[in-house]
């Protein structure tokens, strides 16, 4: 189990986390939501100790160090792997430095995505930059895999088909925490939905509670936000009666 508590980040005088207490337990499939800003990146980086933070955040009761860290695995869109290796060699790569990795698991998920695995990296699309950080962040062997906007210049068909073998690969230890934007794609696999908002956890609540209240996840984050439908008809009504006025 991952507890963090009290956790707090500061950019300058910006406070991008404010004291979040949050658990993520095994076998879950958490959803991560909040606008641009709201602090879901520099969570997912804190907890991995990319960045430094006030708080604690715990792996089954232990600080996370150089021990443990390999129980931790990210998938992000930020193209952070070498650019002159072949997939392939990453696989060599990884499965040098981590003894739990999931070679049968890889192998299926390259076939899936049908990605040329000694093409270099810097010479595949995008998409496919996004699909092979998620492959070897869901083959790592970790328990806890972060998943940071994964989907990123992928189709709408590659996401939806991924998002069923996703759930269905899954072992009732492993735990994703996913953040992403496309929450109606999302909403019929998660179990859970945690939304930020200026840095702290606005809302924390599970798929099953949603459901038997008939709310949408849609409705529950502008819920969360505080969302105004009529913003849009104010906002275009100032506009047009401005440039009434301007003429």
């Amino acid at each position: 189990m991952i507890e963090i508590r009290e956790l707090t980040k500061n950019y300058g005088f910006k406070r991008a986390l404010d004291k979040v207490d949050l658990t993520l337990g095994p076998g879950e499939l958490v959803g991560l939501f909040g606008e641009n800003g709201a602090g879901k990146t520099t969570l997912m980086k804190c907890i991995l100790g990319l960045l430094p933070c006030s708080g604690s955040i715990t792996l089954d009761s232990e600080k996370i160090t150089r021990k443990n860290i390999e129980r931790l695995s990210f998938a992000t869109s930020e193209h952070s792997f070498f650019p002159d290796l072949t997939a392939a060699g990453h696989r060599d790569f990884y499965k040098m430095h981590f003894p739990r990795f999931r070679d049968e698991r890889y192998r299926a998920l390259m076939e899936f995505f049908s990605l040329p695995a000694h093409r270099l990296l810097r010479q595949m699309s995008t998409g496919q930059k996004n699909q092979f950080e998620v492959i070897l962040a869901l083959s790592q062997g970790a328990d806890y895999i972060l998943m940071d906007e994964p989907f990123a210049g992928n189709d709408i068909f590659n996401r939806e088909d991924f998002y069923k073998v996703l759930v269905g690969i899954l072992e009732p230890t492993e735990t994703i925490l996913l953040s992403t934007h496309l929450i109606e794609e999302v909403e019929p696999f998660i179990s859970r939905a945690v939304v930020l908002r200026e840095g702290k956890v606005a809302s924390d609540v599970a798929s099953s509670a949603l459901d038997e209240q008939g709310v949408r996840l849609t409705d529950f984050i502008k819920s969360a936000y505080g969302y105004r439908a009529d913003r849009v008809g104010e906002a275009l009504y100032k506009l047009t009666e401005q440039e009434d006025h301007d003429v």
